[in-house]
Order: C-alpha cells, then structure tokens, then sequence
C-alpha cells in the first residue's frame, strides 16, 4: 500500500517531502502484512515531515554509554538493541498537537537530536556525537478505523514489534521513531522505537513523561540534568579517567579471580538458546518488599537483589556468585533524570553463603555500592580485559545470570494504566527474546504490584523448574516479611539444588568443570588428544604434524572455541608431539602469552 501525502499540519513545524528514505529510515507500515484488516479495508497510513529547530547544537567524544552502545549496534540484530514501546496518549490529544508535541521533545532533549558520522579508522568506528540544532524527522500516522480498545493495543504492540527490527541509522537524528495510530485527527496510540545509542530504559521513562506534559498542553522547566556532551567532558577529565581506570581494575581482580560461571550443570551443552519468560505481578508480594525494607532498612532493589541471589546460589549449589547488573550508573542520583544512554554492566561478585537473608541484605548492599561505582568503563578496554582473561584463566567470563532493576524507569503514568493481577501472584508466559544470559531477573514495579520478569535457559532450569523459581522469590519475601530467614530454609520455598553435576566434574581454579564438555572442547580446537589431570591442573596431550605448531598454537586454537562452553576450561598445560625423521620431539608449555598476562598482572 503506498502512502499519500499529508497535509501539513503546523506551519511554522510540518511539512516538507512526506518521503524522503533517507530521512525516515524505515518504509511505511503495510498492516496487510501483519494481517490486521479493520472493517473489510486495509488502513490508510500517511507520512508526516516534522521539522524541528532547538536553540543549541554542538560536538564532542563519545560518552562511556555512547561507545558501549555503537559496539552493540554494530554487531547486534536492530531488535536486540531498539527499544518499543507504547506511550500513553492524553485524552483530548490531536494529531496535529501530539506532532507539535513529539517536535518539542525532540528540540528539548540533546541525545535525540544526535548523531554518530564515520569516525576515520579503517572500520569507520564513530569517535564523536553532534547535536544538530536543526532537522526533521518522520512521523507514520495509521489509521485505527473501527477498532475496539484491546484491538488497538494489540494492533500497537504488532506495529512495534514490526519496526524495532528496522535499523535506526547512527549518522542522521533523531535517535528515535514515532508511529500514531488515529481515527481522523483524535489520537489514540503513539508507538515509539528508542535506539539504545540515545536512550536507555530510564531516559525513555523521562522522555514518556515530558511527552505526556507536552502533549496535555503543559509547559516544562528547562532541562537541568546533565547532557551527554556534558557527561562526556566529565569522563575525559583526570577524575573521570581515574574514575574509569579503576573500574577496569574492579573487573580484571573479578575476572581474574572470581568463579567464570554460575551454574555447573549437567544440562549445559552450547550458547543459551530457547528460553522461557514469565512475567509475575502480586500485590502481596509488593506489600511484603515494603516490609521488608522496613525491617531490615535496605532498598527495594537490594532487598530483591540478595532474595534472588539466595535463589540462585541455592540452585546453583555454591554460595560465590559473579551477577552483572544492567542500569548499573542510574544508581547514581545527578543522573536519574539524564536523557542519553548510560547502558554499562555493574559486575558484582557476591558471597551468598550467609547464615540468613538479611546477613545476605547486608553483603548484597555492599556489593552493589562497589560495582555500581565501577561500572563507568572504556567498553574497548573491558572487551580487551575479558579476551586477556581468557586467554590467562583458560574460561571465559560469561553473563550467565543478570539482574536489572528497572522499577524506577516505569513513569507512573504508564504504570497506572496496568489492570490489576488477576490472580496473587499472576504468572504469563511471554515471548522469550534470544539473549546471551542462563538467568534474568527483570524487575519492571515495586509499589502497588511487584511486578517482574524471569527469563530462563532451559538448560538450567526447564519451564517447569522456573515456575518454580519464580514462585520462589514472593515466598522468601512473605517469609522475610515476618523476621530472618534461614538460607538453610530455602529448599521449603524451592525444593533440592538442581540437577547438579552428573559425570566427571572436578574444581579447578574456583569452578566446576566438567571433563566431558573439556575433551569437547579440545576434540573441537585439536582433534585427537589425551586429557589428563595432574595436582588440579588439566593437561593435553597432541600429536602435531605442523613442526611450528606448539603450545602457543594450541592455546589459542582452544580459547577461540570457548564461546559457549560455559563448563569447560582450557588446559594449563600442553604436551605437544612430533615425529621427525630424526626422532620424536616435545614441546612442552603453558601456551600463555607473556605479553597478555603482564598485561593483565598490571592491573590486578
């Protein structure tokens, strides 16, 4: 169906070619495809130019967020990384004013208004962002036709998930991309797609409620939280480099030292893949976190931070637990209401062996404090961390299970909306998006309802085993609710440890490793090969017939088949053979790099 031209709405805002590719980044939404057909007929949808021109402009390097992001987007599908999501509409609401509106938060905001050129490396790698005081953007308007209100949300949900798999394009603004559903001029739905480089989930939540004022007529206060090219000229300070650095040191001593996984489970075969997702709601629940934060003086999210990690540690069957922890820098109060991405991970290295939860509250909190603080990092140099450590410890550091706290980046005016649970607790199973994680707990509300998301690859808990789980987190906050929960007391709450380690397991260097998965790992990267175990350290034996192939060659050849085999390790040490004419040779050694680990010595 292709799209007419619109007339403008706003003079002195809309207008301009309806069309232009390059501008709107994305084709118009043709919802035959979807299947969506209202009233016999297909819905027209037209395109609206918005031209948009904000008081200031400027350039500078990228914020630690900035570059985290850009990495991701390059190497991520667009869904992965975009954010939809659909914004309540104030009653009353035109098109024309919601237009005038979404063109005021762009003007408002500077990170929507950015852009990301070519940097000048050989990979094109963007080294500043600009803030464009002048351009314009494209709005899709679909008509509802005769559509109930569920046919509405549902035709909303559909047009979002559609568009977040459309790339937003790092080298032009606006950094977002705005879809209205209207019967004639009266709006009923806006849909937006956030690209991560220029919100993440709490700007967004800023930028839900600016666009509710703007949209109910209401005038805003200026912008008083920081900027990204503010934050930007703070991190290349001496205190924000000093900042960063050691934040890099925090990593490498948790990297180098700490367990390289979680779950030490039989079932662990190859890369997360096929999870499950259940979303909990009960208002018991969030009366019960209240109460607990009472008693104990903690804040809702260290409170469920150390009632999950005791859920975890339980399952798991060990009490040192590695979490990375999303939101990570919002923690920070200068910038809750900062619009931009401050997208970096929070690794936190936890010791869940406590006598009962609110010891547990305690070292949680602590915990916490010291990651979020080193969580403002140089993504390149922690990339490069995470590859040394490998190459050193012989395992690589995986994400294997993941909190994110998102229940302050939830505008109330989005949570009010929300039907009460149906049930205490009300359990949904949701769509389940591929990520590279064992265990996610997603926390989206604290009051009224706590509401929360739990995402599970079956290979450390099956559906059934995460029902569990998730029904497990209320009942130790009922149980907390009342006084001191023994840890000893959690299989009352989630029955016996998991499947656990059947086979050949042996702890080696901190962690569970599993020789079937290492002889795997080693038949995959040599082939044939004797794996031994001698004073905790494994050993492999190869028979070479490339005289240059050592145990340098062999080392690497094994890191580079790591990804994924969360139970295995490489060997410390490689018996390399070959068979001259004039004899049999060995090559004897580590295989480690002298270079890689004075590296990593240097900051631990």
């Amino acid at each position: 169906m292709a799209p007419h031209d619109a007339p403008p709405q706003d003079p002195a805002s809309l207008g301009a070619p309806p069309h232009d590719p390059a501008l709107l980044g994305a084709p118009p939404h043709d919802l035959a495809s979807l299947g969506v057909t209202p009233c016999g007929a297909n819905p027209a949808t037209r395109r609206v130019t918005v031209r948009y021109a904000a008081e200031n402009s400027g350039s500078g390097p990228l914020t630690r967020g900035q570059d985290n992001m850009i990495r991701c987007i390059r190497a991520s599908a667009p869904e992965a990384i975009n954010k939809e999501s659909v914004w309540p509409v104030p009653d009353g609401t035109s098109v024309p004013s919601g237009l005038v509106a979404l063109r005021r938060l762009v003007e408002r905001h500077e990170s929507l208004r950015t852009s990301f050129p070519a940097g000048p490396g050989p990979d094109g790698f963007p080294d500043r962002q600009v803030v464009h005081r002048q351009g314009r953007f494209a709005v899709s308007v679909v008509e509802a036709g005769c559509r109930s209100d569920a046919e509405l949300n549902a035709m909303a949900e559909e047009l979002g998930r559609v568009d977040v798999t459309v790339p937003v394009g790092l080298d032009l603004p606006p950094r977002i991309r705005f879809t209205l559903i209207a019967a004639g001029e009266r709006l009923l739905r806006l849909v937006a797609v956030v690209c991560h480089a220029g919100a993440d989930g709490a700007a967004t939540a800023v930028l839900i409620e600016d666009w509710c004022a703007l949209a109910a007529g209401k005038e805003l206060p200026p912008v008083t939280a920081p900027t990204p090219l503010g934050i930007a000229v703070a991190e290349q300070s001496a205190q924000g480099r000093r900042r960063s650095a050691a934040a890099l040191r925090h990593w490498a001593r948790i990297l180098t030292a700490g367990p390289v996984g979680v779950f030490s489970d039989a079932r662990i075969s190859g890369p997360p893949r096929d999870h499950s997702a259940l979303l909990v709601r009960s208002r018991t629940a969030a009366d019960d976190l209240a109460a607990v934060c009472r008693r104990t003086g903690a804040s809702p999210s260290v409170v469920l931070l150390a009632a999950f990690a005791a859920l975890v540690a339980h399952r798991a069957g060990r009490s040192e637990l590695v979490f990375s922890a999303l939101s990570a820098n919002r923690q920070r109060a200068a910038l809750i209401d900062h619009v931009g991405t401050l997208a970096q991970d929070a690794l936190i290295l936890l010791d869940a062996g406590a006598a009962d939860l609110d010891q547990l509250i305690g070292r949680a909190k602590s915990a916490s404090l010291s990651a979020y603080w080193h969580s403002t990092l140089d993504a390149e140099k922690v990339w490069q961390l995470v590859d040394d450590a490998a190459h050193v410890r012989g395992a690589r550091f995986a994400r294997q299970v993941v909190v994110n706290d998102l229940s302050l980046t939830i505008p109330a005016s989005v949570a009010a909306v929300q039907p009460p649970p149906a049930a205490d607790p009300e359990l949904t199973v949701l769509p389940a998006p591929p990520l590279p994680v064992r265990l996610m707990l997603t926390v989206l509300r604290i009051t009224g309802s706590l509401d929360f998301a739990l995402i599970a690859c079956p290979q450390v808990l099956d559906p059934e085993e995460a029902e569990s789980f998730a029904r497990a987190l209320p009942a130790v906050l009922a149980a907390a609710a009342e006084g001191p929960v023994l840890l000893a007391d959690l299989p009352a709450a989630l029955g016996p440890p998991g499947a656990g380690r059947g086979g050949d397991w042996r702890l080696v260097d901190g962690s569970w490793i599993d020789l079937a998965a290492v002889r795997e790992l080693l038949h995959a990267a040599l082939g044939d090969h004797r794996l031994s175990v001698s004073e905790g350290r494994l050993v492999a034996e190869v028979a070479a017939v490339d005289p240059s192939f050592g145990p340098a060659e062999a080392h690497r050849a094994v890191v580079a088949a790591l990804a994924g085999r969360d139970t295995a390790m490489a060997p410390h040490r490689y018996v390399v053979r070959h068979t001259t004419p004039a004899g049999e040779r060995t090559e004897t050694g580590s295989g480690r790099d002298r270079a890689v680990v004075a590296r990593l010595s240097a900051l631990t």
